[in-house]
């Protein structure tokens, strides 16, 4: 079941993804808001999937509310403004839906989250691969190939061994729940590692790659744990 709340400042705009949710078995619109601020206490709150939200509101507006979000959620945005819609995917929007909403196209963009979300939860499960959202794209990225993930404020960089680096949006919390412990470490509230790749390990350093990776205070224990 999708865990989803909607955001509009339209009331009337709930209501129409309020009923188009109820038609879909799989969806679970459990709360809807008008109030940017209260949605971001509920989404900080509880666990959310997917969010249906506008573009256009008054205060802040849609695409930039996502981007201060914490949480790595799915987002499927609804507009009745089709200019938006490559910023949307911009942001590694699941999807973007003009306004007024047809069943047909809402149901197929809640049916491409489905499949997101089971992909990513099928690929923790068998711990061979990391499925992420990037350049407009999900990958299916094979774990053997990830040589360290790095934080980039609201991104992360994946680099690959002899392979292009990606760049996603998510936060290194978030990821790292989808990698597979302990084959991967956190070593710095910027760095994440393969732990087959790393080729030394030295007072306050990881080497890897051949770089040198600052070792976090607060990591120390876990590094120790996992490398000993």
């Amino acid at each position: 079941m999708i865990k989803a709340i909607a955001i509009d400042d339209e009331p009337l705009a709930l209501q129409i993804i309020e009923a188009l949710c109820e038609r879909i078995s799989y969806v679970n619109l459990r709360k809807t808001f008008t109030s940017q601020a209260e949605a971001q206490r509920y989404i900080n709150k509880f666990e959310v999937d997917l969010l249906f939200l506008d573009i256009q509101m008054p205060r802040q507006n849609g695409i930039d509310l996502y981007k201060s979000l914490k949480q790595e959620t799915k987002v499927i945005f609804t507009t009745a403004y089709s200019e938006f819609a490559v910023e949307g995917f911009n942001v590694s929007a699941s999807n973007y839906i003009l306004k007024p909403i047809a069943f047909e196209r809402f149901e197929q963009a809640v049916a491409k989250v489905k499949k997101e979300l089971e992909l990513e939860q099928n690929s923790t499960k068998v711990n061979s691969h990391l499925t992420i959202r990037a350049d407009y794209k999900l990958h299916n990225i094979p774990l053997d190939e990830i040589i360290m993930i790095e934080a980039m404020d609201d991104y992360v960089k994946i680099i690959r061994a002899n392979k292009a680096t990606l760049v996603a949006r998510s936060t290194m919390k978030g990821i790292l729940n989808k990698l597979p412990k302990p084959a991967f470490t956190r070593i710095h509230k910027s760095f994440i590692v393969n732990n087959s790749k790393v080729e030394a390990i030295q007072a306050g350093s990881v080497e890897i790659a051949g770089k040198q990776l600052p070792i976090g205070n607060t990591y120390k224990e876990q590094i120790t744990a996992n490398f000993s």
